[in-house]
């Protein structure tokens, strides 16, 4: 008999070299280097301007990687814009510009951020609201905590201190390297724990999560313990860069809602069980092209949101078409 060659079915997905989110972020900086050379006052690829994309995306992007696990989970956290202003408000109140003082502020914040994330999970699984009620009244309460003892900048953090928003390893800033890091372990985390593996299940489906076992109250708790700490992490490089803590930074930052954008625009489901953090930070660099852009063809603020707006519709509307054509 003539011996036949086995077939080998090739996994297309498995063969794709760059994924999604990053192939909309390779086009998005194209197209930006294009119309800034064409009507923009300065250059989109000098190193200072590419500096200044992975600065401005830290923020966001060290608080987006916390709500990726959100999210994976089948929730999210609307709290995190103002645990971020009640983490610079702090941390700057109790530092006073006294270097001595900031493993005390630091320890403070992170405790806060701990406290912060088990009320979220304690509402979210023990009290059955949904996560959007939940953690909406928990940023509700924080808002009305900040309004209640601070007006205006409080305090102020030791020159020492700044060195984390303006000082750099080389030429790497190392703000931009405690982001890698965040991405690097939130990815990890997802990929190499069982942690990980059970934040997936829990999306996927909550209900055959946990008739299989898994503790899906703890998961949840854990989740949003994780995204309360990521906030804190935020604020920390927030409050080091405007050298004092103020009210209104999380929420002018709009942290919340841009951190489930970016993670949407990585990728991510909405409805949980499927995402990476390596997609939320191709999201995040996204808006950190966009925002350079913008800047530099001198586009307004409210203009400037319509197209931002426009788009993560087209992102989102993007992938949504994918998934149907990968599931067909």
């Amino acid at each position: 008999m003539r011996k036949t060659k086995p077939s080998v079915k090739v996994n297309l997905a498995r063969l794709r070299i760059i994924p999604p989110a990053y192939a909309i972020l390779l086009g998005i900086f194209l197209v930006a280097w294009l119309i800034v050379e064409l009507f923009g006052t300065g250059s989109f690829t000098n190193p200072d301007t590419l500096t200044n994309i992975l600065v401005r995306s830290v923020a966001l992007g060290i608080v987006a990687v916390g709500q990726t696990f959100a999210i994976l989970s089948g929730s999210l956290d609307l709290s995190v814009a103002y645990l971020i202003s009640v983490t610079a408000v702090m941390s700057s109140f109790i530092m006073q510009g006294n270097s001595q003082l900031v493993p005390l502020a630091l320890m403070v914040v992170l405790c806060i951020g701990i406290l912060v994330g088990l009320i979220n999970g304690f509402i979210i699984t023990r009290l059955k609201i949904h996560p959007f009620i939940a953690t909406l009244s928990t940023s509700l309460m924080m808002k009305g905590l900040l309004d209640t003892g601070f007006q205006n900048f409080a305090g102020s953090v030791p020159k020492s201190f700044q060195a984390l928003a303006y000082d750099g390893w080389g030429p790497i800033p190392y703000s931009v390297l405690l982001f890698l890091a965040v991405a690097v372990v939130g990815e990890f985390i997802l990929r190499r724990t069982r942690f990980g593996s059970h934040v997936y299940a829990v999306g996927g489906n909550r209900e055959v999560a946990r008739l299989s076992g898994i503790r899906t109250t703890r998961i949840l708790m854990g989740v949003h313990v994780l995204v309360s700490l990521t906030a804190v992490l935020s604020g920390i490089f927030i409050v080091s860069r405007l050298g004092s803590g103020a009210p209104w930074v999380g929420p002018d930052g709009a942290y919340d809602l841009e951190s489930i954008a970016a993670v949407v625009v990585g990728g991510t489901a909405l409805s949980g069980g499927r995402g990476n953090v390596a997609g939320t930070v191709a999201g995040v660099l996204i808006f950190g092209v966009l925002d350079t852009m913008f800047n530099l063809l001198g586009v307004g603020a409210f203009l400037k949101l319509v197209l931002r707006g426009v788009i993560i519709i087209v992102a989102v509307a993007s992938y949504a078409i994918r998934s149907k054509h990968e599931v067909a």
